[in-house]
C-alpha cells in the first residue's frame, strides 16, 4: 500500500520540529465530574485529527482548552510549541489569531455575507482593499462568490454554514477548529461543507480538529482527498486499496480518555469492543 503524500499548498516549508497542537497530561473538572483524564495526544502541521467519541465525553472541551477558554486543573497546553495553559487573555490573543473557529451555530451578524467575513480584517486594521480581495478570494473558495451582498436570512442552512467558515478563514489561519459544523445538514450540504475542510486540508495545509458524532463524515473525510489537476483546478478523489492517506487520524474518547489514536483502517477493523458498540 502506497502512503499520499499531500502538498503543503501555499504555505512555507516549516523548519521548526514542533506540532501545530499538542496536549500532555491535561485533566479538567467541572463540579466533581471529570471530563478529561490526562489527555496527551499532538497534531503535526497540516494534519487533521477527527475527534470523535459519546455524548459529554469532552470533545468540545478540547477544542475550547486549545483555544485558551477554559484552562486546565493539571497538565499542559502548547500551541506551535509555546506552553499557553499559563498565559494571560491579553497573552492569549496574538496566538488565538492563529486559529479560526466554526460552531454549529452559525452566529452571523445581521450585516452582509461581506461583511460578515471581512469582521475581522477590518478589526485588524486592514485597508479596504486589502479587504475586499481577501473577502472575494475566501468567499470563491468555499463558492460563495456570487453571495457577497446578500444578507444572512436569504441564505440557505448550507450557506450560512459556509459564510461561517469563510469568516474563520480571513487573515490565512494556521489552524481551524470544526465543532458539529454539518449537524443539522441535509446530506448535500454535508458534503459540500466537509469538501470545504478537504480543500484546506490537503491544498492549503492547515492543521484542523473537527468534532463530529456523525460516522458517515468520518468516512467521508478519511476517504476523500484533494489534488490540483493539471489545468491548476482542485480535483476530488477517492482512496482506494493501493492508497492510504496519513494526514488524518481519529481520536476518539471514552469517559474523558483517548482509547484510540490512529489512521481510520485500523478503527474499523478493531476489536475493542467501546469502539465496536460506537460504530454499531
Amino acid at each position: 500500500m502506497k502512503f499520499k503524500a499531500l502538498p503543503n499548498g501555499n504555505r512555507p516549508a516549516r523548519s521548526d520540529p514542533a506540532p501545530a497542537l499538542e496536549f500532555r497530561d491535561v485533566t479538567i473538572s467541572f463540579d466533581d465530574r471529570v471530563v478529561l483524564d490526562r489527555v496527551s495526544f499532538t497534531v503535526p502541521h497540516g494534519e487533521m485529527r477527527i475527534i470523535i467519541g459519546p455524548s459529554n465525553s469532552g470533545k468540545s472541551t478540547i477544542l475550547k482548552l486549545a483555544l485558551g477558554l477554559l484552562k486546565p486543573d493539571s497538565g499542559l497546553i502548547f500551541i506551535d510549541g509555546q506552553e499557553i495553559t499559563a498565559l494571560s487573555e491579553d497573552e492569549l490573543l496574538p496566538i488565538r489569531q492563529k486559529f479560526g473557529v466554526v460552531f454549529q451555530t452559525d452566529a452571523l451578524f445581521d450585516m452582509s455575507v461581506a461583511e460578515n467575513v471581512a469582521y475581522r480584517l477590518v478589526q485588524q486594521g486592514s485597508s479596504p482593499a486589502e479587504t475586499e480581495t481577501e473577502v472575494r478570494q475566501v468567499l470563491g473558495l468555499i463558492g460563495l462568490g456570487k453571495a457577497y451582498d446578500l444578507m444572512p436570512e436569504e441564505l440557505s442552512g448550507g450557506m450560512r454554514r459556509r459564510a461561517a467558515i469563510a469568516r474563520a478563514l480571513v487573515g490565512s489561519p494556521d489552524m481551524i477548529f470544526y465543532d458539529s459544523v454539518c449537524a443539522g445538514l441535509d446530506p448535500i450540504n454535508s458534503r459540500g461543507i466537509m469538501r470545504v475542510a478537504l480543500r484546506l486540508r490537503d491544498l492549503e495545509a492547515v492543521t484542523s480538529l473537527y468534532v463530529t458524532q456523525s460516522l458517515d463524515e468520518v468516512r467521508y473525510l478519511c476517504s476523500h482527498y484533494y489534488e490540483a489537476g493539471k489545468n491548476g483546478r482542485p480535483v476530488l478523489r477517492k482512496e482506494n486499496s493501493h492508497l492510504c492517506l496519513f494526514n488524518t487520524r481519529i481520536l476518539m474518547l471514552t469517559d474523558g480518555r483517548i482509547i484510540f489514536d490512529r489512521q481510520d483502517e485500523l478503527f474499523w477493523g478493531t476489536q475493542d469492543e467501546r469502539i465496536r458498540a460506537f460504530v454499531v
